[in-house]
């Protein structure tokens, strides 16, 4: 890849009460100089944006029974629910992406964090490489469409719940996906 940004990162994000905001920008921070400022996707004019970047972190809330924040969710402003159809014509090929979900396993114990099984799925079917499972360990749940092989498809988030292990687990997931990347 070519320009500035190449071997650099960049999150972008989906949400309603601004803590996907705050998770995305500590992610940011702790990437350091290899990650750019995390990007709100109802800010995403032109999807040309991805190819600047090596590593691509997407993240989101899971709303309700299970959706992806955008306006159907009485969210405020659009949000990840309109970008989707961009995703149709999106190839994403050769692009490795991280991705990141919050979610309420107590109150929402059968749709735990599904919105970022929602994402998932969009970037596997636009031939991108996920990186970053994380594990079930440590919740509890009976359900969710963002577990694969016994592991989330990428970070987990329940600031209702266990907003104490929040630090810790965006700490130890960046510094996976350093290693991972070779970031």
């Amino acid at each position: 890849m070519q320009g500035a940004n190449h071997g650099k990162s960049r999150n972008f994000f989906g949400t309603d009460t601004g803590s996907t905001r705050k998770i995305a920008k500590q992610i940011a921070t702790q990437l350091g100089d290899v990650a750019a400022k995390p990007l709100n996707i109802n800010r995403v004019e032109d999807t040309a944006v991805f190819d600047e970047y090596d590593v691509l972190i997407f993240g989101t809330p899971t709303l309700g029974d299970g959706q992806l924040p955008g306006l159907s969710a009485e969210c405020q402003e659009a949000s990840w629910e309109e970008f989707m159809p961009n995703f149709d014509e999106l190839d994403l090929s050769g692009k490795k992406v991280a991705l990141f979900g919050l979610g309420d396993q107590v109150n929402y114990p059968d749709e735990f964090v599904d919105a970022l099984g929602e994402l998932y799925d969009c970037v596997i079917a636009c031939g991108a490489e996920v990186v970053g499972s994380w594990p079930v360990d440590g919740y509890q749940f009976n359900q969710s469409a963002a577990v694969l092989d016994d592991r989330f498809v990428g970070l987990v988030i329940d600031k209702d719940n266990q907003a104490s292990l929040s630090d810790d687990r965006v700490a130890t997931w960046v510094a996976q996906l350093q290693a991972e990347l070779a970031l």
